[in-house]
């Protein structure tokens, strides 16, 4: 059996409930909360051998293995996370974790507001991604865990990455940034703001109330989806798997389905809507707009990064034109200037952002070989 094919096995989330009410950038303040987590692996007595996942816009705490033998799907990283893989769950003890404003048990706008005894709702407040990080942090204090081996993110996660470094750099030895950015460019905010409004507008938003209307807004669910997907694709990866295929093999003169493309697009939405929450999508898009760790020290990026004070990996990708190798090479030019210590890789891919998520052999060595690096220094 190879070793990119070993799993976890079956796995089971963990909750974490926090008393301490948690200061968020915007003012407001959480009284209470709780993080759904799983962890892979065993931590060593050194407590020393601890990786944190941080996921991307629409992830979450399952990164790798299933939780019966009869889940169709593993986790969303699970190609990457497990024995002889490159985050190797036989060296390390791994924890994903699902953000603040989530919807997959963490607390987020469809949790009950213990305030009024219903959803929070359209009353969540904006988390970025320093939030997240301080709520990680108390996530790894309550695991023993004074120090990362590492921490790893792909796209929104890798922001989260950069942000630990930054704001933890005692506690992070070693930070792998993957398909990231140091912030959005003008084209990612607006993006981002049309997904918006494709929800806001909807008819069944109800001003992100809708839990007490008992409706979801699909349809803006649903084309937000849409429009980020074609986003994280590339067009030749789309003109090979799909070109111009035509479903009934002539055109039909009409709106309905007729490319291929427009029908994997469709099934991603409709597939989308039925498992992610819209308000949820909201926080996620904002905390992508939000983040730029050098917004208060005009700007200057190697001002920010001079305070952290990890190694660092950074990953780009040929194909990836919503967060290309351009804004990833600024981040290593920063952290060169910053006198850091900084791996770069720049992989040919046709996969688009989305080839983070892939098994690109170089993609894959690359992971292998920094890793391994890591878990030699666990093991000194």
């Amino acid at each position: 059996m190879s070793d990119l094919t070993r799993s976890v096995g079956i796995v089971q989330a963990q909750t974490a409930v926090f008393d301490t009410p948690l200061q968020l950038a915007s003012g407001a303040v959480l009284p209470d909360y709780q993080l759904c987590f799983e962890t892979y692996g065993t931590l060593n007595a050194a407590r020393s051998n601890a990786i944190l996942i941080c996921h991307a816009l629409s992830g979450h705490h399952h990164v790798a293995g299933r939780y019966t033998p009869e889940d169709k799907a593993a986790g969303w990283w699970d190609n990457m996370v497990g024995p002889g893989k490159p985050i190797d769950t036989d060296r390390f003890f791994v924890v994903g974790v699902n953000n603040l404003g989530g919807c997959h048990g963490s607390t987020g706008p469809s949790s009950i507001n213990p305030a009024t005894g219903q959803p929070w709702g359209s009353s969540f407040p904006v988390v970025t991604v320093p939030d997240w990080v301080r709520s990680q942090a108390r996530l790894a204090d309550r695991l023993g865990i004074d120090r990362w081996a590492a921490i790893i993110g792909g796209s929104l996660g890798g922001m989260q990455t950069l942000q630990w470094s930054i704001d933890y750099p005692e506690r992070v030895a070693h930070a792998l940034v993957i398909a990231s950015a140091p912030k959005l460019s003008a084209q990612n905010i607006a993006f981002n703001d049309v997904a918006r409004q494709a929800i806001l507008t909807d008819p069944d938003f109800h001003g992100g109330d809708y839990y007490a209307h008992d409706a979801i807004p699909r349809r803006g669910l649903r084309l937000a989806r849409m429009l980020g997907h074609i986003t994280y694709l590339s067009d030749d990866g789309m003109g090979e798997k799909f070109g111009r295929m035509l479903k009934s093999g002539d055109y039909q003169f009409g709106y309905e389905v007729e490319f291929e493309i427009e029908s994997y697009l469709r099934y991603q939405g409709d597939k989308f809507s039925d498992y992610f929450d819209a308000n949820t999508y909201l926080l996620m898009t904002k905390a992508l707009d939000y983040f730029d760790p050098a917004k208060d020290l005009n700007d200057d990026l190697v001002a920010a990064l001079r305070k952290a004070s990890a190694r660092f990996m950074v990953a780009s990708f040929t194909s990836d034109w919503r967060f290309s190798p351009e804004r990833s090479r600024e981040i290593v030019k920063a952290l060169v200037a910053a006198d850091k210590e900084v791996v770069y890789g720049e992989i040919e891919s046709v996969h688009g952002h989305d080839a983070f998520l892939m098994l690109d052999a170089p993609y894959v060595n690359l992971m292998r070989a920094y890793l391994n690096r890591v878990a030699e220094e666990v093991n000194a």
